[in-house]
């Protein structure tokens, strides 16, 4: 099975270059994230005719994910126990909740497109959300891990973080300064691999960046951040036979700011040959 991650930037304005990457790249699933549109506005035909068919949450032209897929899809949900919600200015257990998760089951593997709030700046009550969010979505991962070692799992997406600084190339973008980088941010994507999934692109991507912002040439410099991520269980992590970030899709007409990571599996049930990420 062949699963990507993407964020798209919008879909409605993007989805003649998504569909034409995924036939091209002959991808089984796609997670996409900012979608920034409703279920209604999404361009369901262009999938639909290319053999996919589709798992959207969206409600304005703000944030929403999205699954598309070849093969079956299951038990949708459009968030996980815990998810926090957000209003600018307003506190409280009953806050809208935004459209930032979906997740589904295809062909036994359990699968999120997550779009992580941004954080906008240290001392923004939108870091703070972005914080309590990581943390539910850690307990999730750790109950989800716990209950089904055995069933392949994995939280895709853009996560807004630059784990490490070799993750972040944006001279703009400091420690103290900015969000992405903070001890707490890096924290809480640490939490998340304490939970029970690792990342499974790095072991065989070691380098490279997946955003890169509009503004600055950031592009042509690779002034980049690599914030986009496929962390796997260990039953999904031992299934990984290859890994990529398709850095071209930066260029040419109209791109995205991001770019998709994809991962190959391998989910036959005793082929010894997978490699191993977890040691």
């Amino acid at each position: 099975m062949r699963i990507a991650t993407w964020n798209v930037n919008s879909i409605r304005t993007r989805y003649g270059r998504v569909v034409d990457w995924m036939v091209r790249e002959d991808v089984d699933v796609l997670a996409m994230q900012e979608i920034k549109c409703t279920r209604e506005q999404f361009p369901h035909e262009a999938f639909e005719a290319a053999g996919y068919e589709l798992a959207i949450h969206g409600l304005n032209q703000w944030n929403g994910v999205a699954i598309a897929s070849r093969r079956p899809i299951d038990d949708v949900a459009i968030e996980f126990p815990g998810m926090p919600g957000f209003l600018k200015g307003q506190e409280g257990p009953d806050l809208p909740k935004e459209a930032r998760a979906i997740g589904a089951t295809v062909d036994g593997v359990r699968l999120w497109s997550l779009y992580v709030p941004n954080g906008r700046s240290l001392g923004d009550p939108h870091y703070v959300y972005k914080l309590d969010w990581l943390a539910a979505l850690a307990e999730h991962t750790r109950a989800e891990t716990a209950a089904h070692p055995e069933r392949p799992f994995a939280l895709m997406g853009d996560f807004n973080i630059a784990p490490t600084d070799d993750d972040n190339g944006d001279p703009v973008v400091v420690e103290g300064l900015t969000t992405h980088v903070s001890p707490a941010e890096r924290a809480a994507f640490a939490a998340l691999e304490q939970a029970g999934v690792v990342d499974v692109v790095r072991p065989i991507v070691p380098t490279g960046y997946t955003y890169w912002d509009y503004k600055q040439l950031k592009f042509p410099r690779n002034e980049g951040m690599r914030i986009d991520f496929i962390l796997g269980s260990r039953a999904f992590a031992d299934a990984v036979t290859d890994a990529s970030i398709h850095r071209n899709e930066r260029k040419g007409d109209g791109p995205s700011d991001h770019v998709p990571v994809l991962v190959d599996l391998d989910l036959a049930e005793e082929d010894e040959d997978v490699p191993m990420i977890f040691g």
